[in-house]
């Protein structure tokens, strides 16, 4: 698996890094098996950055990861996690939970220190306190050696700089997710100008766009315009018709930009871990690419609402 350097930091992330959100049943009851055989069959085929956060199964995520990874030596892969986000409506961004946050998930991933620590989904709160508050806390865990490299992630891109106007001097990278797929490229053309100014990292996930870019049924909870989700199908069945899965283009694309580190990818099927791998080996189709690329042009970037009114 290729890597990339995460802006400045020292460290080196795989082009594709396994989500473990699917660790938390997020989408789907799971064995401890499937957690254990996703999580070694990821680290084998070289996405040996995990990416969790204590929302995710609120809690089970973190815990059924770090059982995944007893036995493996800790120098053979990079953890990340969050902090923040406890549930659909419950988020603490108070430095007094940061701490015990952490902590906690140390003691669930069963490790003594965290290569990536973000805060989750912060335009959800009243963005002053992240600057305030909430980044100090973070800074005082970075000098403990408790975590390497801290940032923050979130999906409206005016959060984004309101949040990197007062702390682009202090953090090491940032995940965007959903914004640089087939149908969105916004990450790259209004945020990663100002990132690579500052050597700040950039990280992606959500290559599938929430299964959009799939030709799985689309969730009921997905939230995109019904003029995107047409485009979608629409590429879907084009990429069909010409004998490739949207999922194969969808990931290649995102995979390729250089200037992302990683892309986060998630599933508790080792086979579709496997699946991806093969794919990212492949070269992609240039000219179905500029075809599906046409397809959506009449809806490019074009998204929903996340978070508080005023951040978005």
């Amino acid at each position: 698996m290729k890597t990339r350097p995460l802006g400045k930091t020292g460290i080196e992330l795989p082009i594709l890094s396994f989500g473990a959100s699917s660790l938390g049943a997020e989408f789907r009851s799971i064995t401890l098996d499937e957690a254990m055989s996703s999580t070694r069959t990821a680290i084998d085929l070289g996405m040996n950055f995990i990416d969790t956060s204590p929302f995710y199964g609120r809690g089970m995520s973190e815990v059924m990861l770090g059982m995944g990874l007893k036995g493996i030596p800790r120098d053979s892969y990079l953890l990340g996690t969050k902090l923040g986000r406890y549930s659909g409506t419950h988020f603490d961004f108070s430095a007094k939970r940061v701490d015990e946050s952490v902590h906690v998930s140390l003691h669930r991933l069963g490790t003594d220190y965290l290569d990536v620590l973000l805060l989750h989904d912060v335009e959800f709160v009243p963005l002053p306190q992240i600057w305030e508050e909430t980044i100090p806390a973070v800074l005082k865990l970075k000098e403990q050696g408790k975590v390497r490299a801290i940032g923050f992630s979130c999906y409206p891109l005016k959060t984004f700089h309101t949040v990197l106007d007062h702390v682009e001097d202090q953090i090491d990278c940032v995940l965007s997710y959903n914004r640089y797929t087939l149908q969105n490229t916004s990450f790259a053309e209004d945020l990663m100008p100002r990132l690579e100014a500052k050597g700040i990292g950039a990280m992606s996930a959500g290559p599938f766009s929430a299964r959009l870019l799939t030709n799985a049924e689309l969730p009921e909870w997905l939230k995109e315009p019904e003029n995107v989700k047409a485009a979608a199908r629409a590429a879907a069945k084009h990429c069909a018709d010409r004998g490739v899965d949207i999922a194969q283009l969808a990931l290649q694309f995102a995979c390729e930009h250089p200037g992302i580190a990683t892309t986060v990818a998630g599933s508790a099927n080792p086979n579709n871990i496997r699946k991806w791998a093969e794919w990212l080996e492949q070269p992609i189709d240039r000219a179905l690419l500029a075809e599906v690329i046409e397809i959506f042009a009449p809806v490019k970037n074009i998204g929903h609402v996340e978070g508080l009114p005023e951040n978005n």
